[in-house]
C-alpha cells in the first residue's frame, strides 16, 4: 500500500536503498551469529547465517568481561585515544581551516597549496620520519605518541576551509564593531553555525581513529596500552588463534561507532553535503 502512491522512479529507488541496506547489514548480522557459535564451527563452516539454537550462546561475549583477557583494557584505550584525538583534530583543524576561509595574509596560497599537496602524499611515506620524531620526543609507546601525528590532517583542514568559504566576512566585522576581539568571534559566531561540519568530521576522524592499525602498532610497546586493532591482531599467532575473542570482541567493536553515528546522523549528512557545495 505504501508503494502503490508512488511514482515508479520512487519505487524504483526505494527497493535500490532497500537492497543496498540489506547487502550492507548482512556481513554484520553473519559475524554477530558466528560469535554466538564455538569457534571451531567457524572453520567446520564457514560464516553462514544458519540459526542452530542448540550450539548458540553468549559464552563468547561472557569470556570478553570475565575471562583473562586484556578486551576490556583494549576497549578503554581505543575509546581514551579516539575522543581525544577527535576533539583536538576537529578543534585544530577547523581553527587551521578558518584562518584559511577568513583572512588575507601573506603565503596564504602557497599554505593551502601545501595542504592540498600533503592529502595525496600516503601515511606510509611519513611514519619513519614521525617514527624518529617520536623517538626524539620520548613519546614512544605513549597516547600522545599516537595523538599527536593526527591532530592537523588535511582533509579537515581543507573541508572546514570550504565550508566557511560560504560565510560572508562581513559576518566578521559585524562582530567587531560589536566588540568582539578575533578570539571572541570564532568562538561565539563562527562555532554554532560549524556544527554540521564538526558533526561530519568528527564521524570521520573518530572512525579513523578507531580503526588504526599500523600507526599504533609502531607506537605501541606495551600490552595493555594497545588499542583494538593492535589487541586484536595479538590474537592470531603460529602458536594458537583465539577466534572467540576475535570474533565476539569485533562485533562489540562496532557498537560505539554505530551509537555516534546514529546520534549524528542528521548533522553528518547535512555536514557532508554544505561541505560539497560550498566554495
Amino acid at each position: 500500500m505504501i508503494l502503490a502512491n508512488k511514482k515508479p522512479s520512487n519505487i524504483i529507488v526505494v527497493l535500490f536503498l532497500f537492497i543496498t541496506a540489506l547487502i550492507t547489514i548482512f556481513p554484520i548480522y553473519a559475524i554477530f551469529l558466528a560469535s554466538l557459535r564455538p569457534a571451531q564451527d567457524l572453520f567446520r563452516f564457514g560464516l553462514n547465517v544458519n540459526i542452530d539454537l542448540a550450539n548458540m550462546n553468549f559464552a563468547n561475549y561472557l569470556f570478553l568481561f570475565t575471562g583473562d583477557s586484556h578486551y576490556l583494557l583494549w576497549y578503554r584505550n581505543s575509546l581514551f585515544v579516539a575522543v581525544i584525538q577527535t576533539i583536538l583534530s576537529c578543534f585544530i583543524c577547523a581553527l587551521v581551516g578558518y584562518g584559511l576561509a577568513m583572512y588575507e595574509f601573506k603565503l596564504k596560497r602557497i599554505l593551502f597549496f601545501l595542504v592540498l599537496v600533503t592529502m595525496i602524499v600516503p601515511m606510509e611515506i611519513m611514519m619513519l620520519p614521525l617514527f624518529r620524531l617520536m623517538i626524539n620526543l620520548e613519546l614512544v609507546n605513549t597516547y600522545w605518541g599516537l595523538i599527536l601525528p593526527a591532530l592537523a590532517v588535511p582533509v579537515p583542514i581543507f573541508f572546514f576551509r570550504q565550508y566557511l568559504m560560504s560565510v560572508p566576512k562581513d559576518f566578521l566585522d559585524a562582530g567587531r564593531i560589536d566588540g568582539c576581539n578575533e578570539y571572541m568571534i570564532f568562538f561565539r559566531l563562527i562555532l554554532p553555525i560549524m556544527k554540521p561540519a564538526f558533526a561530519a568530521m568528527a564521524t570521520l576522524q573518530a572512525v579513523a581513529s578507531w580503526n588504526s592499525f599500523l600507526w599504533p602498532m609502531i607506537v605501541l610497546r606495551d600490552r595493555r596500552a594497545f588499542t583494538l586493532p593492535v589487541g586484536f591482531s595479538t590474537l592470531l599467532t603460529p602458536h594458537g588463534n583465539n577466534f572467540d575473542i576475535l570474533i565476539a570482541g569485533s562485533v562489540m567493536s562496532i557498537v560505539p561507532i554505530l551509537i555516534f553515528f546514529l546520534i549524528f546522523q542528521r548533522n553528518f549528512i547535512a555536514g557532508m553535503t554544505a561541505g560539497s557545495l560550498k566554495g
